[in-house]
């Protein structure tokens, strides 16, 4: 790698010798870069040899991270944290690009030990807890207790037209009674770009939840207070990469199971004839909401077959909101989704949005879903369909974004086959597996693992169940009456981000050099490397993670990005 060997460790040994060059220090200081990829225990002082804040150099174009690590044996009062531009010669990165935040701690349950699955509903009480420092918070001064870790997330923004080379810079802490703490950034970028989120190839599908947001903030569900409210939050997700937005064509398709329960985006008012009214407008605004922040490739309408089999509308004469509860070889399923098929379909097409638009369903047996192809296609031909559940090669051809359980795999000529019709074939966690996950109590780095999982397993992208669905206080208990914590959600209220949520975007920008790399060595004849990244990719494959580590197999894997 010459120069450009990813661990900068002799900059950030340094910098962890200057760290405390100021004569008012306070008793038992310490500041030294820590490790994005794990957790630190809150009471346990921070070592001083751990590891290179930057794993390894930038592409121009992308966004690296890096957590310091603040501990005093006495409080520290009014801290404050900043950094500024990073300097190459006469070139710099603009302190703009860089932000630096406090990592805030949230309460946790732990996983079972004694069981791999980690689905069912649990009691606090049954659960040992522990605090996570996980939510990148937003406030600019904090007071520390004394014998408590600080951790400070550091993101840095390479600018698109940034000049290679070896930039560097200050971390730089204050506070009440103590001189200015000084930590130094190094940051080499390279003479390669990283496109814009927009433009990658991983296909991402975390689920949003509109009404979860509106709960939170108190605002009126569809309000111009809450779209405001929504907008930062969802902006995190467009930064990722995300492609798909998740509507919801009836109420309740998961039963209420998050502490929000999804309503229906379509309001079907059955007139005293018997025929059919649909009002889209709050489909049709979220949709654009969501356009307009980046998010367009893809809009998921969920569910033509919910848990309990109830599906919502409005009965003109009385105004109240009714069901029809109807089991899927009935008539009366079939004629309350011709219906609203057929009218979708219109809708959809006057908006332009048809061809991008899926029915779609989680975790549907086979015959389930046989019946709902017939009931789809015999409407509309050309509707296309969403899945995520398991393998079915009977109806692997209808279904134009075909998501598997992890540990399951793709037949080769079935993927290939996928990608010639321009279907996507991806891959989900959830709460069926301990590791790799992105609970709250997970290792950070299991989260960049999961995109290199999808490179190594031939997938197109990865799925989560729950973006932001919010327990009750998020931002200090993230325990939920089902799931381990953090399940529900991978960001904050506020449009705070995660260190979860930082490092599957961080897996995902690796996911996106290695294509474009790959790519390149494959034109070129370079059989080395791609040998080499073939070798590596199997420390990502399923159930890996067993007995390895997914910290070291991502310093493996970035070690071939570097370049």
């Amino acid at each position: 790698m010459g120069r450009h060997f990813c661990f900068c460790a002799l900059a950030f040994v340094l910098g962890i010798l200057a760290s405390c060059n100021s004569a008012d220090v306070p008793e038992g200081f310490t500041f030294c870069w820590g490790d994005t990829g794990r957790h630190y225990p809150a009471d346990m002082k921070p070592q001083t040899d751990a590891c290179c804040a930057f794993g390894f150099p930038a592409w121009k174009g992308e966004r690296v991270n890096a957590m310091a690590l603040v501990w005093s044996d006495v409080p520290l009062a009014d801290v404050k944290v900043s950094a500024g531009a990073l300097r190459n010669g006469r070139h710099r990165i603009s302190a703009d690009g860089l932000k630096v935040s406090f990592v805030s701690y949230v309460m946790s349950d732990v996983l079972d030990s004694t069981r791999f699955g980690q689905c069912g509903y649990r009691k606090k009480a049954d659960y040992d807890s522990l605090l996570v420092a996980d939510v990148i918070d937003s406030d600019l001064s904090r007071d520390i207790p004394a014998k408590t870790v600080q951790p400070v997330w550091l993101s840095v923004d390479v600018p698109c037209d940034a000049e290679p080379g070896e930039y560097s810079g200050e971390l730089v802490l204050k506070g009440s009674g103590m001189g200015r703490q000084l930590l130094p950034v190094s940051l080499t970028v390279l003479p390669r770009v990283l496109p814009e989120p927009s433009e990658w190839d991983f296909h991402l599908d975390i689920w949003q939840n509109p009404y979860s947001v509106a709960r939170y903030e108190g605002v009126e569900l569809w309000s111009d207070a809450h779209f405001d409210a929504m907008r930062p939050v969802m902006k995190i997700l467009a930064d990722a990469g995300q492609k798909v937005v998740t509507a919801t064509i009836m109420d309740r398709p998961w039963n209420g199971q998050t502490e929000d329960a999804f309503g229906s985006m379509v309001v079907k008012t059955r007139k005293a004839d018997g025929t059919w009214d649909y009002d889209f407008s709050a489909f049709d605004r979220w949709v654009e909401f969501m356009a307009e922040l980046g998010i367009d490739s893809q809009i998921n309408c969920y569910s033509m077959i919910p848990w309990n089999m109830k599906f919502d509308y409005v009965d003109a004469a009385s105004g109240q909101t009714r069901y029809v509860e109807a089991g899927l070889d009935s008539k009366e399923y079939r004629w309350y989704w011709e219906n609203f098929i057929s009218a979708f379909a219109g809708h959809l097409r006057e908006k332009g949005w048809f061809g991008k638009t899926m029915i779609a369903m989680d975790e549907r047996p086979l015959d389930a879903m046989l019946t709902l192809i017939d009931i789809v296609k015999g409407v509309e031909p050309d509707f296309k369909l969403s899945l995520a559940g398991n393998w079915h090669p009977e109806i692997e051809k209808h279904i134009d974004d075909y998501c598997l359980a992890y540990g399951q795999a793709f037949p080769e000529d079935a993927v290939e086959r996928r990608h010639g019709r321009g279907q996507f074939s991806t891959v989900y966690t959830c709460c069926s597996e301990a590791r790799p996950n992105m609970f709250l109590v997970s290792e950070p780095s299991e989260a960049s693992w999961l995109p290199w999982h999808a490179l190594s397993g031939g997938y197109d992208g990865y799925l989560r169940w729950a973006y932001n669905s919010w327990t009750v206080d998020p931002l200090s208990d993230a325990r939920f009456r089902a799931w381990p914590a953090g399940d529900c959600f991978v960001v904050y209220p506020g449009g705070r981000s995660s260190v979860r949520m930082e490092k599957l975007a961080e897996g995902i920008r690796d996911y996106e050099k290695a294509v474009i790399l790959m790519d390149e060595w494959r034109q070129c004849g370079d059989t080395v490397s791609l040998g080499n990244m073939a070798a590596v990719l199997e420390e990502f494959k399923a159930f890996a993670l067993e007995e390895g580590s997914a910290g070291d197999a991502l310093k493996k894997a970035r070690a071939l990005v570097c370049r």
